[in-house]
C-alpha cells in the first residue's frame, strides 16, 4: 500500500509541499522532466512565497512535489539558491530547467507564465534553485 502524504511528510520533517506549473499539462510535463533527471533547476518568484513565507526554499531541505491532483510525485533537495533578475538570466543557467531549448525560449516561456500569474516585468526578480530528486513516489498505489 502506498504512503499518504502524511506519511510522506513525517519521514521528511520539515518538508513543505508545492505543485509546478499552472496546468494539469504543465504539471505533467515538469514532473516527467524531473523523473528523468533533465531539470534539475527552476525558477520563481519571491511573491509566490507570500502567503506561506515558510514555503520559501531553503538549502537542504527535502520538499514533496505533488501531481496536480495533489498526490505526491517526488521527494527534492534544495541544492543551491540565488536570486536574479529575469533580464539577466544567461544561457548558462538553462539547461538545468529541461523544458527550454535556449534562452530566448525561456525568456519567452517565463515572460507568458509569469504573465498568466500576476504579471511580468522583466526587470522582476528570481529565485533560482538547483535541486534532486531524492525519491520518486511513481508506481506507488493511491490510497
Amino acid at each position: 500500500m502506498a504512503a499518504t502524504l502524511e506519511q510522506i511528510l513525517a519521514r521528511y520533517p520539515g518538508a513543505k509541499i508545492y505543485t509546478s506549473g499552472d496546468s494539469v499539462a504543465l504539471n505533467s510535463h515538469i514532473i516527467a522532466l524531473m523523473r528523468s533527471g533533465r531539470k534539475t533547476a527552476t525558477c520563481a518568484t519571491p511573491d509566490e512565497f507570500a502567503d506561506d513565507p515558510g514555503s520559501y526554499p531553503e538549502v537542504g531541505r527535502v520538499d514533496i512535489a505533488l501531481d496536480w491532483e495533489g498526490n505526491p510525485a517526488l521527494a527534492t533537495r534544495t541544492l543551491s539558491l540565488e536570486q536574479i533578475a529575469y533580464s539577466q538570466m544567461d544561457a548558462s543557467r538553462i539547461p538545468f530547467q529541461g523544458e527550454f531549448e535556449s534562452l530566448k525560449d525561456w525568456q519567452k516561456g517565463y515572460a507568458a507564465y509569469f504573465g498568466r500569474n500576476g504579471g511580468f516585468d522583466p526587470s522582476m526578480i528570481l529565485i533560482y534553485e538547483r535541486f534532486e530528486v531524492v525519491e520518486d513516489f511513481a508506481g506507488e498505489e493511491k490510497q
